[in-house]
């Protein structure tokens, strides 16, 4: 075996390894850069860095020699370890603190496809020059016929090359399918108080009348769809007869009515000021209206309303 050459020159890295790394670049770049990051370049270079890149750079890692494994084999090993490595990596990011998001999957793809970039031109490089695995972009086509349609090999051999082949288009194709044009699941929408910490916790519950309050109203757009919303909050007198088990409102008092618009798979996360005058009020009530809101009143508008929240309140008078 080689030592280490140093220092390395641009020459001496392989140019299937060359590629792999600007492929990566190009892939953050049209991720993160405005205007491209709205263009089908995003998934052009996203579906290869996320279906074949990590697995490539893997196999290329473990087996630096010629000999190790044929072309045929390198690339359905690496489809096959992509499809398995980037769940891995989200399943690990679901136990961290960052969580299954764009940001830490793409960081943690980007250093994942970087250090086996790393380590395969480490372990190429130790190996003789003549030894080492190389990719013959020219000649690539006529090796693939050649794997393929070896008039040494034998018929069965062929034959199974051949359905190798096609499963890996199909597998890839049917991929890019779901993807690109994902099936539509169940259509819904998110509608959350939160208190100012961000938390499901310490809501303004108790405070005196007069004194201006502050809650986080969450709105999630699953409708696939742009929907424009209408929030709308109410103070309430109600009573609750365990005898009857039936509850009695007695004042219902419109506080504020704003629109939210947001576009499907986005989430809207509104902070809300409110202040209580009158300390009769024991329920704020929030209703959450797709489009256009209905004509009923009362008890039948909150009937009618796409999603309704409430928090119950205890206001206290100036000489209490």
């Amino acid at each position: 075996m080689n030592s280490f050459p140093l220092p390395l020159h641009l020459r001496d890295i392989p140019a299937d390894l060359q590629c792999a790394v600007i492929w990566i670049v190009f892939t953050v770049a049209t991720v993160y850069l405005p205007v491209i990051n709205e263009t089908p370049l995003r998934v052009l270079f996203a579906l290869p860095f996320i279906l074949f890149i990590p697995g490539y750079l893997l196999i290329a890692a473990l087996f630096p020699k010629q000999d190790d494994l044929d072309g045929i084999e390198r690339v359905a090993l690496s489809f096959g370890l992509s499809i398995a490595i980037v769940p891995l990596i989200g399943l690990a990011l679901n136990y961290t603190p960052w969580g299954i998001r764009l940001d830490p999957i793409l960081t943690a793809l980007a250093l994942f496809t970087f250090g086996m970039a790393g380590v395969a031109l480490y372990r190429r490089l130790l190996v003789l020059e003549e030894e080492r695995f190389t990719v013959a972009f020219g000649a690539g086509v006529a090796q693939i016929r050649s794997e393929l349609f070896d008039a040494d090999a034998s018929r069965l051999d062929r034959l199974l090359s051949v359905l190798l082949l096609l499963a890996i288009t199909a597998a890839v194709v049917t991929t890019a399918y779901v993807i690109v044009v994902p099936k539509e699941g169940e259509k819904f929408t998110e509608f959350y108080i939160l208190g100012m910490e961000g938390k499901a916790a310490d809501y303004p519950t108790l405070f005196s009348e007069g004194e201006s309050q502050s809650l986080i109203i969450g709105i999630g757009n699953h409708e696939y769809r742009y929907v424009n919303y209408t929030v709308e909050t109410y103070l309430m007198d109600q009573t609750f007869d365990p005898a009857t088990n039936q509850s009695t409102i007695h004042a219902m008092e419109l506080l504020d009515r704003f629109m939210v618009e947001i576009d499907h798979n986005e989430t809207e996360e509104i902070p809300y000021t409110f202040t209580v005058e009158d300390d009769r009020y024991n329920r704020l009530q929030l209703l959450l209206f797709c489009e256009n809101p209905p004509a009923e009143e009362g008890e039948e508008r909150i009937a009618t309303a796409y999603r309704d929240l409430h928090l119950w309140i205890d206001v206290r008078s100036g000489d209490r």
